[in-house]
């Protein structure tokens, strides 16, 4: 407990490389939590100790398929009710994976604890740029209050600049139906 600032957590983990199942990272992390201002995100200091599986080519793959592209992907319900993802949809999903990460630490406390659980949708949004924009509308599976909440997400993205959120909002529930 910091007085009048908030609660501070120091965290060791380890983190497991999803592409690489069998190569993982020792991580040290502190987070603080402020008190009182939920619009504040904690404050989050971390180092990482090794190298995480270098992506490069499989980004470049990646890329250049969906830049190739004659019409903007549009897909829906990644994985589906029973699991099941296409391969060609993986990498679409590890990019709302990330981008949820960004939505998720921006709106988490101490008392929540939130995962991706499903893209409901996305859509490709056509560019002039190199970027790749995409337009989520995400499931995020609130773990204690076991919510499931609708969250949007336009995400950029390119593969030597990294993921971008560039908005993202708190969605009615009604707009699942």
């Amino acid at each position: 407990d910091i007085a009048d600032v908030g609660h501070k957590y120091h965290l060791e983990l380890e983190l497991e490389d999803i592409l690489n199942k069998d190569s993982n990272v020792n991580c040290t992390a502190e987070v603080l939590y402020h008190l009182g201002n939920k619009a504040l995100p904690p404050d989050v200091q971390f180092t990482i100790d090794g190298e995480l599986k270098n992506t490069d080519e499989a980004d470049n793959v990646f890329y250049n398929r969906i830049k190739s592209r004659e019409k903007e992907l549009v897909a829906e319900n990644i994985p589906d009710s029973h699991g099941n993802m296409s391969p060609e949809m993986e990498p679409i999903h590890l990019l709302a994976w990330a981008a949820s990460g960004y939505v998720i630490w921006q709106n988490s406390t101490e008392n929540t604890n939130f995962q991706l659980a499903q893209i409901k949708r996305v859509k490709q949004v056509k560019r002039s740029d190199e970027y790749l924009e995409f337009d989520y509308l995400v499931l995020l599976h609130e773990m204690v209050s076991q919510e499931i909440i609708p969250w949007q997400m336009t995400v950029l993205w390119h593969p030597q600049h990294g993921v971008q959120v560039t908005q993202n909002s708190l969605q009615p529930k009604h707009s699942l139906e």
